[in-house]
């Protein structure tokens, strides 16, 4: 609902302001309600010639934000498989250290010759 206010929002200043330029290039006498054929022809390529112009950025913003887009995609998606690959070379490196903690513990546990004594206090 906000996003479609602000759009309203920004359309209707955007409106007001050609509006505004288009009266005011072309409109030069008030003495009567209706446009004198010139200023009308004068109005509609006003306004015409606004509407292709915002066209044109409208065509030229969504490409580049087409680009923009992809391009955060593809850094989000090389981000993703560092991390992978910086998690597995950790699961890796916890795998060593747990081996070789297993086999350094065996070599100390391992049991001695049996050998019988008297143990005396």
């Amino acid at each position: 609902f906000i996003h479609n206010s602000l759009q309203l929002k920004d359309f209707l200043t955007l409106y007001n302001k050609v509006t505004e330029l288009c009266f005011g290039r072309c409109v030069d006498n008030l003495s009567q309600r209706e446009l004198f054929e010139q200023e009308e022809t004068c109005v509609d390529r006003c306004v015409t010639k606004f509407a292709r112009f915002n066209q044109n950025m409208m065509k030229v913003y969504v490409d580049v934000q087409t680009k923009i887009n992809a391009k955060r995609m593809e850094e989000a998606e090389d981000a993703a498989k560092k991390l992978e690959q910086q998690q597995q070379e950790e699961r890796i490196k916890e795998s060593l250290k747990q081996k070789e903690v297993t086999s350094a513990t065996a070599s100390v546990l391992t049991p001695a010759d049996n050998t019988s004594g008297n143990l005396t206090m």
